[in-house]
């Protein structure tokens, strides 16, 4: 199995406790949280069971019943309610043999249809009857991040506090994502492997449908613009099956795919419809728990200043070639690697893909131990003709540092000339002015292939580049 060493060991620990154990794991869509539970316990389970996407209460008791049957209890009736679904479980366990008793119950979101009892039935099953016993380690999971959060982990009844581990499964990173195309044998370069990550972050799903044989670029024109193209149509499946009323979540990432640094609370909610405030900050909330949204506050603002940024790498790519996509010609990408529009999409993704790879830029800073928080910035308007500055990483170090990073992707070293070295420095001045911090100042450039040498290079402090973001 390819990373997730945290969450094995959390599973393994479970599996080892003396007491009954319920373990969460939560994350997006295609992130890869069955394949691990899976191959973890080896489809070694007491009781499986995963929930269908739309089904009513009916058909979901009726599958229930079935895998009831398949697994243990060939004699179960027809189930009527939840609390005779549950009832018939533990009679299942209670027949096992003396030993650990995995139960796993997937997609666990799908099962509570309206007005069908679900929540209420589950909470009696944990807590008047599993959480008793100290065989039993119950896992569950769900694409629907918000209904795990919001139903189990922040339950404000019977399951509050119930949970004893949470596994948000994160995407890979990029040093994954190598690990992974070796084991699919995509012979692609560490160019090539950011590129992809570019598109499709680090969604192990994404990464399984490419094909070895191709290059990047002719997988992007299978996936994202030929017949086949399977990528093309994943944006609407991917907030239907997260939400159950996805619309005002799409309305917001939509309006923040046109704002780069990002919107604040009050900005989104002034372009909806009146009344939309409440509305606004439970999807807020949401988008921030499935990872499409960051939220960050710059320096000396209060935190009702926090300012959403869209950071989901799918997402973006379908906003700038896929929604409003009128060509036919299915080797779009191919026969527009090199073309402006392609070149100005890798510029802002490289800016994205570092910023789900900050563990990856404090080691290469050294600053790894060192307490680190993580803003953009942008300057106040200035004096009448002055250019407007915005930062897109700044590192608030607790060394009494601040490091001003620079984000540049291109096919060879990258050159600081003299306007790019006369705009760093109104940029270091013009933040040290308005933000009349007290800390030292750095800066640092984040580029692909390293920074060449010539009279303006001394003028930057530190340099990562795209082989540190693989470590």
């Amino acid at each position: 199995m390819i990373g997730r060493d945290n969450e094995i060991q959390a599973l393994r620990s479970a599996m080892d406790s003396d007491k009954s154990e319920f373990v969460a794991l939560y994350g997006r869509r295609r992130v890869g949280k069955t394949f691990l539970v899976s191959e973890f316990f080896n489809g070694k389970f007491a009781f499986h069971h995963a929930g269908l996407e739309g089904a009513s209460r009916h058909e979901t008791l009726a599958s229930f019943r079935e895998a009831l049957r398949r697994q243990g209890r060939p004699s179960c009736p027809r189930l009527t309610s939840w609390i005779r679904a549950f009832s018939e479980l533990e009679s299942l366990l209670e027949g096992l043999p003396a030993g650990r008793k995995v139960v796993f119950l997937d997609e666990l979101p799908w099962y509570d249809t309206p007005k069908s009892g679900f929540l209420c039935a589950f909470e009696s099953f944990w807590n008047g009857w599993a959480s008793l016993r100290k065989d039993i380690l119950l896992v569950i999971c769900g694409s629907a991040t918000t209904w795990i959060v919001d139903k189990v982990i922040r339950n404000r009844g019977g399951l509050h506090n119930r949970v004893t581990r949470q596994l948000p499964i994160a995407p890979f990173t990029l040093g994954e994502c190598e690990e992974y195309a070796r084991y699919k044998h995509l012979d692609f370069d560490r160019k090539q492997i950011a590129e992809c990550y570019m598109a499709f972050g680090g969604v192990a799903y994404y990464w399984s449908l490419l094909q070895g044989g191709y290059s990047a670029a002719q997988n992007f024109d299978r996936l994202f613009f030929g017949q086949a193209d399977e990528m093309r149509h994943e944006y609407e499946r991917l907030f239907s099956s997260l939400f159950k009323r996805p619309t005002r979540h799409m309305e917001i990432v939509e309006m923040l795919g046109r704002r780069k640094v990002g919107m604040t609370r009050e900005e989104i909610v002034g372009l909806l419809p009146e009344g939309s405030g409440g509305e606004v900050t439970h999807c807020l909330e949401e988008l921030c728990d499935c990872g499409f949204l960051r939220r960050y506050s710059m320096p000396g603002t209060l935190k009702r200043g926090a300012i959403y940024q869209l950071i989901d790498n799918y997402v973006l790519f379908y906003f700038q070639f896929l929604k409003n996509r009128k060509g036919t010609d299915d080797r779009f990408w191919s026969l527009s690697y090199t073309n402006g529009t392609v070149n100005a999409w890798r510029g802002l993704a490289f800016e994205r893909l570092c910023l789900w790879h900050i563990p990856q830029i404090r080691a290469a800073l050294g600053i790894s131990g060192v307490l680190t928080d993580v803003y953009s910035w942008r300057a106040k308007r200035g004096e009448p003709g002055e250019k407007p500055v915005q930062i897109d990483m700044l590192l608030d170090r607790g060394d009494n540092m601040i490091d001003i990073c620079e984000m540049k992707f291109s096919g060879g070293e990258y050159e600081i000339d003299a306007a790019e070295d006369r705009k760093l420095a109104e940029r270091v001045e013009t933040f040290r002015r308005q933000t009349r911090t007290r800390k030292g100042v750095r800066v640092v450039m984040i580029t692909s292939f390293g920074l060449k040498h010539n009279k303006y290079s001394g003028n930057v402090q530190s340099v990562v580049t795209l082989e540190d973001l693989f470590r």
